[in-house]
């Protein structure tokens, strides 16, 4: 049971809402099965993403460089902008080849997400989700998989990214479903005293 209004305000949208949050966690889930089975593909697939995510972040800079080039700092800006235009048409050119980076950059990001579960699920242990113990495990599954891919560089590189999404999918996948569905029985906080007005 939540013991202040932000806790309750939260237990009563993830009441409201269960259903979304459960459908997200299905469709999480079954991407993270899909790339554990293929994950060569997953990596190559996220390679793309981060290529075309470069690509316009590089021109859209570019613009903005263009149009104010009287700015302080323009030859940085510009310099900026062509080398995220180059970075991306490289990826999606060779997507492959830039596994090796994609890989360290996306364990990086894992060990941290893996922290910020951790440390979520405990300012949760005594609060409104009684999943939490679902939400530790994931972070702390994250942390251990990043580990691993770093310790077995540069051999992991071609398969490594697609398994780590894969895998992160999948639990984060399944911790929706679970708050989801204890969500779902949770009766909605009553009102505060002294919040409704008489007629």
């Amino acid at each position: 049971m939540a013991t202040n209004p932000v806790e309750a305000a939260i237990a009563a949208s993830l009441h409201d809402h269960w259903g979304l949050f459960l459908a997200e966690g299905i469709i999480l889930t079954l991407l993270g099965v899909g790339a554990i089975m293929m994950p060569w593909i997953a990596t190559f697939a996220v390679a793309i993403f981060v290529g075309w995510l470069l690509l316009i972040s590089g021109v859209v800079g570019l613009v903005t460089t263009v149009r104010m080039h009287r700015t302080p700092g323009w030859g940085w800006s510009l310099f900026s902008a062509i080398i995220g235009i180059a970075a991306g048409i490289v990826l999606l050119l060779h997507p492959l080849s830039g596994a090796f980076s994609l890989t360290v950059v996306l364990t990086v990001f894992l060990a941290f997400e893996g922290i910020a579960s951790i440390m979520l699920a405990l300012s949760h242990s005594r609060g409104f989700s009684a999943r939490w113990g679902v939400l530790l495990f994931s972070g702390i599954v994250d942390l251990i998989l990043a580990g691993i891919i770093i310790a077995g560089l540069p051999g992991t590189a071609l398969w490594a990214i697609g398994l780590l999404v894969g895998i992160n999918m999948l639990f984060g996948g399944i911790a929706l479903i679970s708050m989801a569905l204890h969500a779902k029985g949770d009766a909605p906080a009553p009102p505060p005293l002294g919040g409704a007005s008489r007629a």
